[in-house]
């Protein structure tokens, strides 16, 4: 939309729509928070098992490796590529799943798709020579990615699946790590990686009776194509004709699911508790030729470093990825343009910020009108929040899916599901019986590092991780943590805190590690660990930022804000890099160039 048709628009009441957005906050807060889902174990432990791949007899492992990381999906992927390319080869990854991927080896729902660019999602695109064959490529696709590095850099030989880690503990004397897995295996490691990233523990809603039901349920992230028909390459749901089915959860994997859902069953029940804000995704086939000229060498690092600029506050002067992301972003910039040098106070730049996300917003809203032909329902799927209060969401045949015939919204007016029955489940008294129900209530977002891992980390002198971050996480760039040397954590925070693309958090994190342990190797070091007056240097930088933009106040619950509960003091901590991803990765890359690497002791 350009810029003269948004100023043709009439204003928008920016304080009627404040005042619509808090009571829809209001009557979604709950006092339990987090402690509203359940966690999956005793009588669900079967929604944990793997439907997708048996587990392989092995013999336990009781030898050393170089390098060990905790998880098989990008995070381990790329570290372990970085580390065979500086030679480390003698690398192993623990991964619980029966391949790697990570997310991308459980979700296997029907429609599951990258929401970021594949482009700039998928990770070493230029060193594996493949080409997305969509803009937002689906997950068999990604998961076959993530097979294909694993296979190109001999990342399987010596990998274990189907293996979780049950203690990681520092041992002194060897300079090294004891490992446990719960296989009978006990093997050391000279470092170790940890990328128990937040999306693979599943967790399911608290309601009332749900242990009741005594029909078909299962978690999206175990998709039980045995009873529904199809598969996650997109074949038709042709085993729920007769089926009345409830899928309950209206997030980003519902909006992907429930289009086809639609029309494969005899009836179909989306149970919404808060609407998504859903934009256009304007999917589309990549062209090779096109791509073929934009696949110079370096292509996928200009790419990433362009899509976080424009949509993290960079000062790019192109947007070669074009979507809903960096549309925002854009819009904000385009108002802070206009004004005067003098003007452009942090005051004014958040008042831009506001502006553009309540035009963004009603734009959105408008779209559920003009797509739904219910009236009714399309008001109750108009999201009355800022954009960033929940993630967002972007799919050309979601609103699509409730005018198609057996398709009915239950909303649930910020209340939730009442109980589920026997027979189905209750909203406002009134008992839907169906065959099916489906939980699309994601993953462990809120909880404890350790209960999210399975396992405490400990470091030196019998430190666990737990007691370490206490009062708030403690690292030096995200990545390195005092009294646990030789250990490594990839994921997002104290970094550059990117929720829009986590990949290339990770990516930027895995070439710093394979540096660093390059470099002791080089000088024929045994510990690496950054010193407490370097991790407590960084943290001080960290709390001269303005925090987290994201969970303002008005926000409707959800796991960017908590579940709209205090987080504590500690949360304070869970912020980036003050001046912006984009600034971030520049200054990470300095450190690693200039060979100092300053703040760590090597020795």
């Amino acid at each position: 939309m350009t810029s003269s048709a948004q100023t043709a628009r009439p204003p928008i009441d920016k304080k009627a729509l404040l005042e619509k957005y808090i009571p829809e906050r209001d009557k979604r807060l709950r006092p339990d928070g987090n402690a509203q889902y359940l966690q999956i174990k005793g009588h669900f432990d079967d929604y944990l098992e793997d439907p997708y791949m048996p587990v392989v007899a092995r013999a336990a492992k009781t030898d050393h490796v170089t390098f060990a990381f905790v998880g098989g999906g990008f995070a381990g992927l790329v570290t372990c590529t970085r580390l065979v390319e500086a030679g480390v080869t003698d690398v192993r990854i623990i991964e619980k799943g029966g391949d790697f991927g990570g997310t991308w080896y459980w979700n296997r729902y029907p429609g599951a798709q990258c929401d970021t660019a594949s482009m700039v999602y998928m990770p070493l695109l230029e060193e594996t020579g493949h080409m997305p064959t969509e803009k937002y490529a689906h997950a068999p696709e990604i998961l076959v990615q993530c097979q294909r590095i694993g296979k190109q850099y001999g990342l399987y030989e010596n990998a274990l699946f189907h293996t979780e880690v049950a203690s990681l503990t520092w041992d002194a004397a060897q300079s090294g790590w004891a490992i446990e897995t719960n296989r009978g295996d006990r093997f050391t490691a000279d470092f170790i990686g940890l990328g128990t990233g937040p999306l693979h523990v599943p967790k399911l809603p608290g309601i009332p009776g749900i242990e009741t039901f005594k029909g078909k349920a299962f978690h999206t992230s175990r998709w039980d194509y045995a009873y529904t028909g199809g598969d996650p390459q997109g074949a038709p749901l042709d085993r729920l004709a007769d089926k009345r089915v409830a899928i309950i959860g209206t997030g980003a994997t519902a909006v992907q699911g429930v289009p086809h859902l639609a029309g494969a069953c005899k009836q179909l029940y989306v149970v919404q508790r808060t609407p998504s804000s859903v934009d256009v995704r304007a999917n589309a086939p990549l062209d090779p030729a096109w791509f073929a000229e934009v696949a110079t060498p370096g292509w996928q690092q200009r790419w990433l470093e362009n899509f976080t600029d424009n949509q993290a506050g960079g000062n790019a002067r192109e947007d070669l990825v074009q979507d809903g992301w960096t549309d925002l972003t854009r819009r904000i910039r385009e108002k802070i343009i206009t004004l005067p040098p003098a003007e452009r106070t942090p005051q004014n730049m958040l008042a831009a910020y506001e502006d553009a996300d309540f035009e963004k917003m009603e734009e959105i809203r408008a779209r559920a009108s003009a797509v739904v032909k219910d009236k009714a329902t399309a008001e109750k799927l108009k999201a009355w929040y800022r954009q960033l209060c929940k993630r967002p969401c972007f799919h050309d045949a979601y609103l699509q899916a409730f005018n198609t015939p057996g398709v009915k919204l239950i909303d649930t007016d910020g209340k939730g599901v009442e109980r589920i029955t026997e027979k189905g489940f209750v909203v406002a008294g009134v008992e839907y019986e169906v065959d099916c129900i489906i939980y699309a209530s994601g993953f462990e977002v809120g909880t404890a590092y350790e209960r999210r891992a399975g396992f405490d980390l400990v470091g030196r002198d019998g430190l666990k991780l737990s007691e370490a971050w206490a009062e708030g996480m403690q690292s030096l760039h995200g990545i390195h943590v005092h009294d646990f040397p030789n250990a490594f954590f990839v994921q997002p925070t104290q970094g550059a805190n990117l929720i829009s693309n986590i990949p290339h958090n990770l990516t930027e994190a895995g070439r710093t590690i394979a540096q660093v342990i390059a470099y002791a190797r080089k000088r024929g070091a045994r510990e690496v660990e950054v010193t407490k007056e370097a991790q407590d240097a960084w943290v001080a930088l960290l709390l001269k930022g303005m925090g987290r933009m994201i969970g303002s106040p008005d926000c409707t619950p959800g796991y960017y804000n908590n579940e709209g509960q205090d987080p504590g003091p500690a949360a304070r901590l869970n912020v980036g890099y003050p001046a912006g991803p984009s600034a971030y990765f520049k200054y990470l890359a300095g450190w690693r160039e200039s060979g100092a690497y300053e703040g760590l002791a090597v020795r």
